[in-house]
């Protein structure tokens, strides 16, 4: 199967359950008679597709990982008000916070010290000043003023967030967080986890970050397919994977300004869009890791990022860079 990642976020889940892969039976759950469910998660399309010898099971599990996709979109989406983090961004305080969103923001702070501070979800405060100045008629191609941009400096920084069990707290006002760089990965782990209780021992789940789950359904690895960053509608390069995880990120996801010097990748050193890389793909066991550190390096020079591989054993990249060239790293 080949899988690809994409700008639209969506859920896809293609999984045979173990016992259907026994030697005995001969061959996997036959792909007609998938169970599918499709609707709206995470703000986007998502499409569900579990194979199963038993359909009933399949049904189940599937109804498992729409709740709990849904249970932590309640906690990390910035467009629901209602929302744990909508409601700590407005009051910079959040008493009794829910688990996942300590456990998210504990890795957080482990990706910002391992990136020197390039991985920084507080970058909110400059999201929202692009927006107001791209939204605004007339808004200046080069971009907010330079009083304006270190306004919103002043609010990033993801060593001035207390983070503890009991609660959140902001040290400067007006600071605000953003999961968009880790929370896809973050709900990937979790489908797997509960797929892998429900006795699925080989699927792809793909929530915008794949991540794989032993070999497919003829023991070959699942292929999982990179966008060309500068043809979108294009497959760039393919992967084979068992039991890792692909994120990869790219200016070209969302832009602010028709000339793209502007995206949604923002250096919290500088309160820029970089242009080092057209795209950072990375592979590692991990969604949750791998999409904070996809993010991460497309702020970082190449050498700074073969040197941050180094240190994960196992992690393999491939950046294309702002001249096209691809370099493939393990």
């Amino acid at each position: 199967m080949l899988a690809t990642i994409s700008r639209r976020r969506f859920l896809t889940i293609t999984a045979a359950a173990g016992l259907a892969l026994a030697p005995e039976l001969g061959r996997a759950a036959d792909p007609s008679a998938a169970i599918t469910w499709r609707g709206v998660l995470m703000g986007a399309d998502a499409s569900l597709r579990i194979h199963h010898s038993d359909p009933e099971v399949a049904r189940k599990l599937m109804a498992v990982c729409v709740a709990e996709v849904r249970r932590l979109e309640q906690i990390f989406s910035l467009y629901r008000e209602d929302s744990a983090l909508s409601q700590l961004n407005r009051d910079g305080l959040l008493v009794a916070p829910p688990k996942d969103l300590v456990d998210l923001l504990q890795v957080a702070q482990a990706c910002h010290a391992q990136t020197g501070g390039a991985f920084d979800p507080t970058v909110q405060a400059l999201w929202a000043m692009y927006r107001a100045h791209f939204s605004s008629p007339g808004a200046d191609p080069v971009g907010p003023p330079p009083a304006t941009l270190r306004q919103a400096l002043a609010k990033v920084g993801l060593n001035d967030v207390l983070v503890d069990r009991n609660r959140i707290a902001f040290r400067r006002k007006g600071m605000q967080l953003t999961f968009n760089g880790i929370a896809q990965g973050y709900a990937t782990d979790r489908v797997v986890d509960i797929l892998r209780a429900g006795g699925i021992e080989t699927c792809l789940v793909d929530i915008g970050e794949p991540r794989a789950v032993g070999a497919d359904a003829a023991g070959r690895p699942w292929r999982v397919g990179v966008v060309d960053p500068a043809h979108n509608d294009r497959i760039g390069a393919t992967f084979d994977v068992v039991d890792r995880a692909v994120a990869t990120s790219g200016g070209y996801g969302f832009q602010f300004d028709e000339a793209g010097l502007f995206n949604h990748l923002l250096d919290p050193r500088t309160g820029r869009s970089p242009s080092l890389h057209q795209s950072v793909t990375i592979i590692l066991a991990s969604a949750t890791q791998a999409d904070a550190l996809s993010t991460a390096f497309s702020l970082l020079p190449l050498p700074t990022i073969i040197e941050h591989l180094s240190h994960l054993p196992g992690a393999k990249a491939r950046v294309v860079m702002a001249t096209g060239q691809s370099v493939d790293l393990d």
